[in-house]
């Protein structure tokens, strides 16, 4: 891509004047003027290191002098391959209201500025090239650029090149890849669910699985069926199936050809104790005089009758629920469709919800965001943003254009749709949960109100689908592997036969989809519409996060995510940064190989919470899963829906209070609890511990008191034994005397001479004195007396056996013998006493 033209050799910029006029709007007081001359070169390049640049995404074109009319904020806009940035002129950060990606694009066009005859109005050479951008996520956004360039031609070329690819490689979304974000194969989540569902969660998905078919698992009524493996039996419908057991793969067959586009009653979702089911189909094919009948559908739908548990032989109930209005459904067929007769169908009963289709869901939307920008403080027309400047008048004029706009709001329809929505959705909840009915919806096609009530009322009955796992599993389930056409109904690039990619609405100058008449009528231009735009744009997923946004309001502790959860969600499906909701159905996502190209938006979301776990915004500061473990009945006076303000109100209102602030104090209180939470934690750790270490110690000195009181009398007993064994020496004619420090002498005073020998205490290692030691010492000092007695023989008789020293010299060989006897016993040294 060729960058633009420089503009008349400088670079010009945008100078507004500070004056503000009461009552009045933004444009049409600006000045425009020359500042000072500043060289093209210095601009060039001087962006390209942007820290809010994301992976991949580089500047393409570069627009300075460029002012952002709803704000009255002057800056530089840059276009990159992924989306248009504008910075601010005096600080160079990136403005949120004037930064749209290209994909959220709803349409684009040049715009004249609006005769003002105001008093207050200044006609100082106003702005006259504009550029009115309209985005999917309810803002209108004008640029303004310098009269008399060609500055604004350059733009529009410049957005026709970068939002209008000419291949499927030329998205972002492929340019980025899977990066970090990678994407695990969708079939493997969805057969997961499936087992689930069935009460097989101990199974686990796998490729191996899938590749060799055995997945077909069931329970006692419902299987899974892999007769749609190769799209053969529908191509908008998932390669696995859950159907009833008893109905074989030809009655399946059989029964599809009935049904619009093949898209035969499956089931959806089931109760796991009662056995009641939601299923989803097309509208029947019963022609123009209803009567046409298909014996293997009725016998399908009959199947989901099933016998209810306690009850002999008693079948539960069976509601077909047709979202369309009756007139609806009756003029389709003239087209070959139609709806059920109750006659032709088992023990059922056939309602009419009354939806609207897609055109007046399209119509509604256009008109709310037109509503809020007219009505809102940044508002694309600045004439008609009544409280930007704080005039002396509201809106500069009286209360009557108050009241005026009040009416306008009900006449965008939008409310009332998602009233008729939830309506419906309650009705089918209290069905299955109360009567234990199962229930059987369809529209026309069955992609679109059919997947909003069907995906909407297994959020009111099953809890799981109310976190953050369950939700992401609700939206692959329900949305992506059934069919809804997420290329056509947001207006992103579709998958043609061929493989190319073909954009929905694209003509030579811009791109958009009709708006309502109050914006068709201010609008100076409009440019041309194609027809497959707007026969196929409409919002249906957008309504139906809408729809979830006002469950979360009556329910604020049932879900584990926030509102801001939803808005991110919102943000990065309508920017198509990520591959999972682009194409139509699984086999296109399939054939383009999305899952491995591109990066997987549920990881990208997962990774942002991973960083504070509970406590990041994405997280519902109020979620209590014990106290909304069951299914949620909203009684009728519940469904009075408002305003999503997280969502409708971002753009048009952003300084006003919402809700968010009081989850931030939540949130911060939150933190703080969790923090006080560690901290009481660690005390009582420490308390335990100290109490272990006390408890401990109690042991240890009792312990010490036993050993004491077996010691004492340990020491009294040695007292006794010391006493009886001197009684015993001396009775042998010895004297036994001990010292202070613990030695005993022994002196032998029979015989002719008298021998003394000191005992010196031996000690052990535990201070153990044994006596054993002094008898052998006793015993070697009678040794040494009868070797030098003059009576003994040379052969070491004695001549004088009767001789005392002889009887002593017997009686210690004994008294020897009797303290090896004593060796055990072993005395402590702290016994004695000094004496």
């Amino acid at each position: 891509m060729t960058a633009p033209r420089p503009l008349s050799g400088r670079s010009r910029s945008l100078r507004y004047s500070s004056e503000k006029m009461e009552g009045t709007g933004s444009w049409d007081v600006l000045e425009w003027s020359k500042l000072d001359t500043v060289q093209p070169s210095s601009w060039s390049g001087s962006y390209s290191n942007l820290d809010c640049l994301l992976e991949s995404e580089r500047i393409t074109f570069e627009f300075c002098g460029v002012i952002l009319i709803n704000t009255d904020e002057a800056g530089t806009l840059l276009l990159t391959n992924f989306r248009i940035l504008f910075l601010s002129e005096g600080t160079r950060m990136l403005v949120p209201l004037g930064t749209i990606p290209f994909a959220a694009i709803e349409k684009f066009n040049k715009k004249e500025p609006k005769d003002q005859t105001n008093k207050y109005h200044s006609n100082k050479n106003p702005p006259k090239r504009l550029l009115e951008v309209t985005a999917k996520d309810m803002r209108i956004v004008v640029y303004g650029f310098l009269p008399g360039t060609k500055q604004i031609c350059d733009v529009l070329d410049a957005l026709l090149k970068c939002s209008t690819p000419e291949r499927v490689w030329d998205l972002y979304a492929f340019t980025c890849g899977p990066s970090k974000f990678g994407n695990t194969n969708p079939k493997e989540r969805l057969l997961n669910e499936y087992f689930r569902l069935l009460g097989k969660s101990s199974q686990q998905a796998s490729m191996n699985m899938i590749e060799d078919r055995s997945f077909t698992l069931s329970n006692n009524l419902w299987r899974i069926t892999n007769l749609n493996l190769n799209y053969s039996l529908c191509q908008s419908y998932p390669f696995a199936l859950m159907v009833p057991k008893s109905i074989s793969d030809e009655e399946l067959i059989q029964a599809s050809t009935f049904r619009a586009r093949c898209r035969l009653p499956v089931i959806s979702w089931c109760h796991p104790g009662s056995g009641a089911v939601i299923a989803r189909s097309s509208q029947p094919l019963v022609g123009l005089m209803m009567n046409m009948r298909s014996n293997f559908d009725e016998k399908l739908v009959a199947s989901f009758c099933t016998q209810l548990a306690g009850d002999k032989g008693a079948r539960r109930k069976l509601y077909i629920v047709d979202a369309r209005p009756r007139k609806n459904a009756l003029a389709n067929g003239a087209k070959g469709g139609g709806s059920e007769s109750s006659s032709n169908y088992f023990q059922s009963e056939i309602v009419f919800l009354g939806i609207d289709n897609i055109h007046a869901m399209r119509e509604s939307f256009s008109r709310i965001r037109d509503y809020l920008d007219v009505h809102g403080t940044t508002s694309s027309d600045g004439t008609s943003s009544f409280l930007r400047h704080g005039g002396w008048s509201w809106g500069g004029g009286n209360l009557s254009s108050m009241s005026a706009s009040v009416p306008l709001l009900g006449d965008s329809g939008w409310l009332s749709h998602i009233q008729s929505i939830l309506a419906g959705v309650a009705w089918i909840a209290a069905r299955v949960a109360m009567e234990l009915a199962s229930v059987l919806v369809h529209c026309s096609d069955g992609w679109d109100r059919t997947t909003q009530l069907v995906s909407l009322a297994s959020l009111l009955l099953d809890p799981y689908y109310r976190t953050f796992s369950g939700f992401q599993a609700l939206i692959e389930k329900d949305w992506l592997a059934f069919g809804h056409p997420f290329s056509d109904r947001m207006g992103m690039p579709n998958v043609s036969e061929s493989g190319n990619f073909e954009l929905p609405i694209q003509s030579s100058s811009a791109r958009s989809f009709p708006s309502s008449p109050v914006r068709q009528s201010s609008a100076a231009a409009q440019s041309s519409n194609s027809s497959h735009g707007l026969n196929n744009y409409s919002p249906i997923f957008l309504q139906w996060l809408d729809c979830v946004s006002q469950l979360m309001r009556m329910y604020p502790a049932a879900f584990e995510f926030s509102p801001t959860f939803l808005v991110d969600f919102t943000d990065c499906l309508l920017s198509c940064r990520f591959g999972n909701f682009l194409c139509n159905s699984e086999k296109e996502r399939e054939q383009c190989g999305i899952s491995e190209a591109c990066g997987c938006l549920w990881a990208y979301l997962a990774d942002l919470r991973s960083f504070s776990a509970t406590t990041h915004v994405h997280c519902n500061p109020f979620y209590d899963p014990l106290r909304y473990d069951g299914p949620l009945l909203p009684p009728a006076a519940a469904l009075a829906p408002t305003l999503w303000p997280q969502f409708h109100l971002r753009w048009a209102c952003p300084v006003e209070p919402n809700p968010e602030e009081m989850e931030v104090q939540c949130r911060a209180m939150t933190v703080k609890n969790s923090e006080m939470k560690k901290d009481k934690e660690e005390a009582e750790r420490k308390v335990d511990e100290l109490s272990c270490a006390v408890k401990s110690l109690s042991e240890a000195l009792l312990n010490e008191r036993d050993i004491s009181r077996v010691a004492r009398e340990s020491a009294k007993k040695a007292i006794k034994e010391r006493a009886i064994i001197s009684r015993a020496v001396q009775s042998l004619g010895c004297k036994v005397n001990f010292t202070k420090n613990g030695d005993c002498t022994v002196e032998v005073e029979d015989g002719p001479e008298k021998c003394c020998h000191s005992i010196p205490q031996k000690r052990c290692e535990k201070n153990t004195t044994y006596f054993s030691e002094s008898m052998s010492s006793v015993s070697e000092q009678k040794d040494i007396s009868e070797a030098l007695c003059p009576l003994r023989t040379r052969e070491g008789t004695c001549r004088w056996p009767d001789a005392g020293c002889a009887q002593i010299g017997s009686q210690i060989v004994g008294l020897k013998a009797n303290f090896e006897a004593f060796d055990n016993l072993s005395i402590l040294e702290g016994y004695f006493t000094a004496e």
